[in-house]
């Protein structure tokens, strides 16, 4: 058994490995390690980041978190359809747009309940 047609995916693999490991090793090796009050600040979560792990916090988090990923997801759709709109033809456009109003119904719904309120 020959292993001379493997060498190419032998060589994707490896630099595969190089690209994601050797930056991440030259920026711990070589980068500054300095940390102050600063950088140990609680980012864009809400709450302090070296506290007990069982506090409350407000449900808007979640909600906010939960709102992101479902337009995000309405993004994602729309690059598909989008590439195979001369495919499907207005059957397709036309779904996508009750697929769109229900969306948009739901945001300003979403909108007028104050969900997207962060106070």
């Amino acid at each position: 058994m020959e292993l001379q047609p493997y060498l190419p995916i032998l060589l994707f693999i490896l630099v595969g490995i190089g690209v994601g490991v050797v930056p991440q090793v030259l920026g711990h090796v070589l980068g500054p390690n300095r940390p102050d009050a600063e950088k140990n600040a609680p980012y864009e979560c809400g709450f302090e980041a070296f506290e007990d792990a069982r506090m409350k916090f407000d449900v808007r988090y979640y909600l906010v978190a939960i709102l992101f990923i479902l337009f995000d997801l309405e993004i994602a759709f729309l690059f598909p359809w989008a590439v195979a709109l001369k495919e499907i033809g207005s059957t397709g456009f036309w779904a996508m747009m009750i697929f769109l109003g229900v969306l948009v119904v739901g945001f300003v719904y979403e909108w007028k309940k104050g969900a997207l309120d962060w106070e």
